[in-house]
């Protein structure tokens, strides 16, 4: 069989390593291939081509969901969804081919000091894959270990990412029978383990009450204007009876479809489901309009309301989804047939980016709207560290596979930051995340319901948290100088 279409296919195994599936074992099969194959490689267009198919197939197969979301927008084709994901797929996976490309040039012939800089590579293609073009960090390979993800306070999730590649160079190993040589490979994933056994504790919780609401609205029925008062009933029925005990209620990403901010009797009617000292964080849309009065573009916001109905705050989404929430070359692709997959005519314009503001009760929360959640290290405000971060998301068009590996990425954020992160999204997955990424409480997909619980209290600011992504790129550099110690040792 030719070796691109083993790369192919060892890719596509490769992606049921993610959730849904969480088969993580086969992805480090797969990896383990891939390192034999570029390791054989007689030359570096072979090694290339290897790392090109691979990645073709694991990005193709993990990021089947956004072909789902076109199927809530009538306005183009369903089967366009199709040839958006292999379109996507073969621009990232230029990455794992650039990667690969390193690994045989650099890395060659010895299997240790190949995985080394395959591993370094690894890291620094996907930071850039992350950053590039506004940036596409979905799926890190790190997310497939976020059972035992503490290390990525120290190496962050690309180092992480690293681990796994360095897992698969000592599997690849054992397949050629040199497992002693190639079993200071799993020393990486040994530290994680062992890092992960020490995890501290998380303090107490605090005296905060949340009452995260999913009320399983489906992307078909949130605009809906037949469906728009049993939407709001749901919504407010789900959020519970106002006590004198403070509360914080929370609300999808866009849980209101209009423009909050514009009506005030609105604001005064929601504040009545709050009690006296309770807070609603609700997402909305916030309107542009030039001098003239007339409307130009729209925010994707986040607004925080007190019982009188007034706006104690307001996030602005800054990374927005290409697309999604804006047409890149309108000008060009409107002409052609091609619209955003999120309902209406005008574009969402950018907030200024993470922010953290105060609530009553001597509460500090910092906001990312759905997608911001998935770029580590640009999450938090860091000159004013929230005590938790509120990520309201909506998943309902991205199908069974898009919304588990969504939580699973805020559970990334979650340890490298030491800060707990509560979801809250239309139709699941709801979610309250300590600060060590472990699920305090979560509700299913396509279920109504809400969740009560505590605030999950943060840590202290993690190495992580203080120096961010430089800390991974520390991790390439210490791999690659082992890898030429190795090969000079050899020679």
């Amino acid at each position: 069989m030719r070796s691109w279409l083993i790369s192919l296919v060892l890719g596509c195994a490769s992606a049921t390593g993610f959730a849904p599936l969480g088969w993580w074992p086969v992805m480090i099969l797969c990896f383990a291939g891939l390192v034999a194959l570029i390791k054989r490689a007689p030359t570096l267009r072979t090694a290339l081509s290897n790392g090109w198919w691979f990645g073709l197939g694991h990005f193709t197969i993990g990021l089947n969901w956004i072909a789902t979301a076109f199927y809530f927008q009538d306005a183009m084709p369903h089967w366009l969804g199709w040839f958006a994901v292999a379109l996507l797929s073969l621009y990232l996976a230029i990455f794992p081919a650039a990667a690969a490309g390193l690994a045989w040039r650099w890395g060659r012939p010895r299997l240790i000091p190949l995985t080394l800089v395959f591993a370094a590579a690894w890291i620094i293609t996907e930071w850039l894959r992350a950053t590039l073009f506004t940036g596409f960090a979905w799926n890190p390979l790190g997310v497939t270990l976020v059972e035992i993800a503490t290390i990525s306070r120290w190496i962050g999730t690309y180092g992480v990412s690293a681990v796994v590649i360095c897992t698969a160079g000592a599997v690849a190993g054992l397949g050629v029978r040199k497992w002693r040589q190639a079993s200071p490979l799993l020393i990486p994933l040994v530290v994680a383990i062992m890092v992960q056994a020490l995890a501290p504790a998380t303090p107490p919780d605090k005296p905060v009450q949340l009452q995260v609401v999913q009320p399983n609205i489906n992307q078909n029925e949130k605009y809906s204007e037949e469906l728009f008062v049993s939407n709001i009933r749901r919504l407010v029925r789900l959020s519970g009876t106002p006590s004198d005990q403070p509360r914080l209620l929370l609300w999808p990403e866009a849980a209101i479809p209009y423009a909050l901010e514009d009506d005030a009797e609105a604001r005064i009617a929601f504040s009545g489901l709050l009690g006296p000292r309770d807070i609603l964080l609700t997402g909305g849309d916030a309107l542009v309009r030039d001098d003239s009065g007339s409307l130009i573009a729209a925010r994707n916001s986040l607004f925080a309301l007190d019982a009188q109905g007034r706006i104690l705050a307001r996030y602005d989404k800054a990374h927005l989804v290409p697309f999604g929430e804006y047409l890149p070359m309108r000008s060009i692709l409107s002409v052609i047939g091609l619209s955003r997959l999120v309902p209406g005519d005008i574009d969402f314009l950018p907030g200024p980016g993470p922010q953290s503001f105060s609530l009553p009760g001597a509460v500090k929360v910092g906001v990312q709207i759905c997608y911001e959640i998935i770029f580590s290290g640009q999450v938090v405000d860091h000159r004013n560290r929230p005590d938790f971060l509120f990520n309201p998301s909506n998943d309902a068009w991205f199908g069974a596979w898009g919304p588990p590996q969504h939580l699973a990425q805020a559970r990334m954020r979650a340890i490298e930051e030491g800060i707990p992160i509560i979801r809250s999204t239309p139709t699941g997955i709801s979610a309250v995340i300590d600060a060590n990424g472990v699920l305090r409480e979560q509700l299913p997909w396509q279920t109504a319901g809400a969740i009560s619980a505590a605030l999950p209290a943060p840590i202290a600011p993690t190495l992580f948290a203080k120096v961010g992504n430089l800390l991974p790129f520390l991790f390439a550099l210490a791999l690659t100088a082992i890898s030429i110690a190795v090969r000079a040792r050899a020679r």
